[in-house]
C-alpha cells in the first residue's frame, strides 16, 4: 500500500506500507530519505483536528478507522527537535559521536527488509 505523507509542504509517497508497519518505521524511512537528523512525529490532520500518532501505532490501521473520510485525512511529518548529537553541550569534548546517514528509497520492499534496516542504524 502507498502512504501519502506531507514533508515540508511536499507530498511524499511511502510504498510497501502494510497494516503492521509502525509510525516509527515510516518516520525513520522518511527522515533518512530526506537526509535530516532529528526527532520527528507523524501528525494526523483532518479539518481543524490534529493528533500526534504514537511510535507504535500503525498509520494504515489509523487511516482505515476514518472510513469514508480517510481520503480527507493528511499525514504530516513534523520535526519536533534536534537529535541527541545536535544538542549543544557545555563541554564540546563530551559531544556525542556523529551518526552516519543512510539514504534509502522511500519505497519499503518488505517488513523484513525494513526491520533489518532499522536495526542497522
Amino acid at each position: 500500500m502507498e502512504l501519502k505523507v506531507w514533508v515540508d509542504g511536499v507530498q511524499r509517497i511511502v510504498c510497501g506500507v502494510t497494516e503492521v508497519t509502525t509510525c516509527q518505521e515510516v518516520v525513520i524511512a522518511l527522515a533518512q530519505a530526506i537526509g535530516r537528523t532529528g526527532r520527528y512525529t507523524l501528525i494526523e490532520k483532518w479539518r481543524e483536528t490534529e493528533r500526534h500518532l504514537a511510535p507504535h501505532e500503525n498509520p494504515v490501521v489509523s487511516l482505515n478507522k476514518w472510513g469514508q473520510y480517510a481520503s480527507d485525512v493528511q499525514l504530516v511529518l513534523q520535526r519536533t527537535g534536534p537529535s541527541l548529537s545536535e544538542r549543544p553541550t557545555s563541554d564540546t569534548s563530551a559531544r556525542a559521536p556523529e551518526r552516519s546517514l543512510y539514504l534509502i528509497r522511500i519505497c519499503l520492499l518488505s517488513q523484513a527488509d525494513l526491520l533489518f534496516w532499522t536495526k542497522s542504524i
